[in-house]
């Protein structure tokens, strides 16, 4: 039978009136029946799915959140906003991490009943991880989850050539927070957050890092800040003490592999049991490399029109992401 978990999900998406994570937790519930040898009510299941979909809703929709207002003047050229559909039950994560996300989440959410009490809910994350490991999608998620503006830096506009430029405009970007509640996401953080002591460094670095630190440690906004970056061991040491939390992302276990690919391939007819070759071949491939080569392989499926993954196939493509990635670093 399906996990406790599901029905949960299945129960509490119903609830809130969140429509496509019902579906989604839906189709996870068939995805586990299809695995227990329950093929014909994994099949029922995805069938009532499909009806769903083409009918009304009898789920009530949340109301929709207020029309963004996008960014104006300059700011206009330094964010760019929109509202993200993601929600956290779109993200394969491990348990750990999972739980660490959650727990931001229950904070913003109740961050009033916190403040009470002079408490302050986790609004400061950092991401750390290598690249496609869900960095830049948990941000999207954390907006969508909280129905808030995803507002993303532009590093092309964000850097200016002449000196205090980048520092002006990062403290736009800061009052911008207090204005307008929403989720702030600085990805490739080390473009700004370099360590100080830098070879290269000409001394702007350190002016726009030692602003950055100045506003962060100051801001007292209800936005929340999500920085991300590949390259840790790039950031200054200073910086890690002005986050909340520091979230690792780390390579896909196998189990999360599995549960990746049953999810992506939840409306094919997968033509195997052991798991063993395809989650081997898999290992150092990050979430993004194999979702690209589960979607090249539905492909396929959908192309031939018989709606079923062939073993041999699905491993084809997760090899060629392998050796693409080889040959991505010969050339680095």
């Amino acid at each position: 039978m399906s996990t406790a978990r599901q029905i949960i999900a299945l129960l509490k998406s119903h609830i809130e009136g969140e429509e496509q994570q019902f579906y989604s937790a839906a189709l996870q519930i068939a995805a586990h029946e299809a695995r227990q040898g329950h093929g014909k009510l994994a099949e029922e299941i995805r069938e009532l799915i499909e009806e769903a979909k083409t009918q009304r809703s009898s789920i009530e929709r949340k109301t929709n959140p207020i029309p963004l207002v996008q960014p104006k003047g300059e700011l206009a050229n330094l964010l760019s906003a929109h509202y993200p559909e993601t929600n956290l039950i779109d993200l394969v994560l491990s348990r750990e991490l999972e739980s660490k996300l959650k727990r931001i989440l229950t904070e913003q959410k109740q961050r009033h009943r916190l403040q009470d009490y002079n408490l302050s809910p986790r609004r400061k994350i950092l991401l750390v991880g290598t690249p496609g490991s869900g960095k830049t999608m948990t941000a999207a998620a954390l907006a969508g989850e909280l129905q808030l503006p995803l507002f993303t830096a532009i590093y092309s506009s964000l850097i200016g050539k002449f000196m205090g430029e980048t520092a002006s405009r990062l403290k736009l970007i800061f009052e911008a927070m207090s204005l307008t509640r929403g989720v702030y996401f600085f990805d490739e953080f080390d473009a700004i957050g370099t360590h100080r002591n830098n070879a290269n460094d000409v001394g702007e670095i350190r002016r726009v890092l030692n602003s950055f630190l100045l506003f962060i440690e100051n801001d007292r906004s209800e936005s929340l800040i999500v920085a991300a970056t590949n390259h840790p061991n790039l950031l200054d040491e200073a910086l890690f003490r002005r986050f909340d939390d520091i979230i690792e992302y780390t390579v896909p276990t196998e189990e999360m592999i599995r549960r990746l690919l049953e999810t992506r391939l939840v409306l094919f007819d997968l033509q195997w049991n052991d798991w063993s070759e395809i989650l081997n071949a898999a290992q150092h491939l990050s979430l993004a490399e194999i979702v690209r080569a589960a979607d090249e392989s539905a492909k396929q499926a959908v192309l031939f029109q018989d709606e079923k993954i062939d073993k041999e196939n699905l491993l084809a493509t997760i090899l060629e992401r392998r050796e693409m990635n080889l040959r991505v670093l010969k050339k680095s």
